[in-house]
């Protein structure tokens, strides 16, 4: 080889190599979080608690399409999606799934075992078999749970302090929600302590609630709802049809009381999500979800539709009213 070729190729070979090697170099991974939940990311339902998610993940550094990426899928209210969405997300696989209420953290969980989970709004992961207890699940989730199935019988007392007269209640609940059953024999309990007869309907979407209403008309004084993501979809036909009807009711999630029900208590559904983002970071930075214990809830919320009251014609204890977290008038 020519002196002059060889110089060439030898200089050639020098330059090309750091850029070779540069080139080579993975780029760091914008970590991915797939959020896989039940309700819909249209309306009030879901605003709320989104604006709590992000915010949590901004204090904990995370932006959202700057330096993270989440995945959204949403059921829209139709439970039976949720496995075929969860497969979805793991396919993908994310470096965290989060999973909204307990149906979507039981479908995340079967779908995989190995990809971390964040669950969050959960009534009790240990009888689902997500965790193997709360201070240490032992298994891939960890999360927020709000655990606190015994407001079902508070939110049934509830009915009886405002309609003391009160002698049968509609209930209505989604028995394809992992812990109905449970609430369900919370509510009976709580029934033969307050020697009222309850008249269970099943509400799975529009139809089922219609159905209820008209099948309850004239035989009871008041409606219990089970709070789970199809019933809070339904809020606003829910309400309308009871004041239509002239029916108190009592749930408990917050936006039933929004949409014209009487009254709702239950714990804090909406901060919860905002406490995600500390798990996320924590797995993001190394831990294991097996290792980090499920938070429970601190904070009951009783609100109440003075409005509503004041339709149907009801008179608020003052000493219900100096209890209530929020009073709608």
């Amino acid at each position: 080889m020519e002196r002059r070729a060889f110089i060439g190729t030898l200089t050639g070979g020098l330059l090309a190599a750091p850029l070779a090697a540069e080139a080579q170099q993975p780029t760091r991974k914008v970590p991915l979080i797939g959020f896989l939940s039940g309700s819909s990311p249209i309306g009030t339902n879901a605003e709320a608690p989104m604006e709590q998610f992000r915010r949590g993940l901004r204090e904990v550094g995370l932006v959202e399409g700057q330096n993270v990426t989440v995945e959204y899928r949403w059921a829209e209210g139709q439970q039976s999606r949720l496995p075929a969405l969860a497969s979805d997300l793991v396919q993908l696989s994310p470096d965290v799934i989060v999973a909204a209420t307990s149906p979507s953290a039981v479908a995340a969980h079967r779908a995989t075992a190995s990809i971390p989970i964040v669950m969050v709004n959960v009534g009790d992961p240990v009888a689902l078999g997500l965790a193997a207890s709360f201070a240490r699940p032992g298994r891939n989730v960890t999360g927020l749970s709000s655990f606190a199935l015994e407001t079902g019988g508070k939110q049934l007392a509830l009915v009886k302090e405002v309609v003391p007269e009160v002698r049968r209640i509609a209930v209505l609940y989604n028995p394809q929600n992992p812990l109905a059953a449970r609430w369900l024999r919370d509510v009976e309990a709580a029934a033969r302590t307050l020697a009222v007869d309850i008249q269970v309907f099943t509400v799975t979407g529009p139809d089922d609630v219609a159905s209820a209403f008209r099948d309850a008309r004239g035989r009871v004084g008041a409606v219990l709802v089970f709070s789970e993501q199809v019933a809070n979809l339904l809020s606003d036909q829910i309400s309308a049809l009871a004041l239509s009807s002239r029916l108190p009711t009592v749930g408990g999630a917050r936006v039933l009381a929004e949409a014209g029900g009487l009254m709702t208590y239950s714990t804090d559904f909406i901060t919860p999500y905002r406490r995600i983002g500390v798990y996320i970071d924590k797995i993001l930075k190394g831990a294991k979800p097996a290792d980090l214990p499920v938070e429970q809830p601190t904070k009951f919320e009783l609100v109440i539709n003075l409005k509503t009251a004041k339709t149907l014609g009801l008179t608020i204890p003052p000493s219900l009213l100096a209890r209530a977290d929020q009073v709608i008038e």
